[in-house]
């Protein structure tokens, strides 16, 4: 049997903390630049917003990497505090920010601010990954929502079809499935354009994939887009 035309990969990498490579794209360019930049940022905090499943933990990962960066969970900044997060560090990272707004746990949002102001002081860098931009979040303490509000926004944008492409690629080949180029126009004709969309495709292609012991084919991954089981 032949094997499968294999797609040229274009796009930089960068490595993260889990060993696997982050593509760089038009999309996520702004972010990746702005990581780039540390630690010659402008202010204390620089903040990632983006989708579900756009990649903010890997690049969160990519700045732990890079940074020697300590990654700060609500648990952790709740029970600890933020100057034993501080003490230390080379660098934060607060992923999921606006989870520690308005949360269940008391005082949470004085604790975020004493971490930043902390921070500043000891001339350490912040990065925080959200879905949105900290003005649409609701912060009750206002010294907190001013200094959320100063910090530069890097947005990543919706995947563009060459993105798409090259993610399918990846993720397909994480899983050690070869797919070819008629497979892969296939899809970017037919699936949404979100990362979220190229993960599910994925999983569950490999889940049919697996199940009926078949090779990934073209009426295959039109199962999978239908989500209509095989009678």
């Amino acid at each position: 049997m032949s094997t499968p035309e294999q797609i040229p990969m274009t796009f930089d990498h960068r490595p993260a903390l889990s060993g696997e490579d982050f593509l760089v794209a038009p999309s996520n360019q702004q972010a990746i630049s702005w990581i780039d930049s540390w630690p010659d940022w402008p202010g204390p905090l620089l903040v990632i917003v983006g989708p579900a499943g756009s990649g903010k933990t890997h690049l969160a990962n990519v700045f732990i990497n890079r940074a020697g960066a300590k990654n700060i969970s609500i648990d952790t900044l709740a029970a600890e505090g933020p100057a034993a997060a501080v003490e230390g560090a080379k660098a934060l990272v607060v992923e999921n920010a606006e989870n520690f707004i308005n949360g269940d746990m008391p005082n949470l949002e004085e604790q975020l601010l004493h971490l930043y102001n902390l921070a500043r002081e000891c001339d350490i860098r912040i990065l925080m990954t959200a879905e949105t931009a900290p003005a649409r979040w609701q912060v009750n303490l206002k010294d907190l929502s001013s200094r959320l509000n100063t910090a530069p926004v890097a947005e990543i944008n919706p995947p563009d079809d060459a993105l798409i492409s090259a993610l399918l690629i990846k993720q397909f080949a994480d899983r050690q499935i070869n797919v070819g180029q008629d497979v892969i126009s296939y899809l970017l004709s037919r699936m949404d354009r979100s990362f979220a969309a190229v993960r599910h495709v994925v999983e569950n292609t490999d889940r049919l994939s697996l199940s009926e012991k078949r090779g990934v084919t073209i009426p295959l991954v039109r199962r999978v887009l239908e989500d209509k089981p095989k009678n």
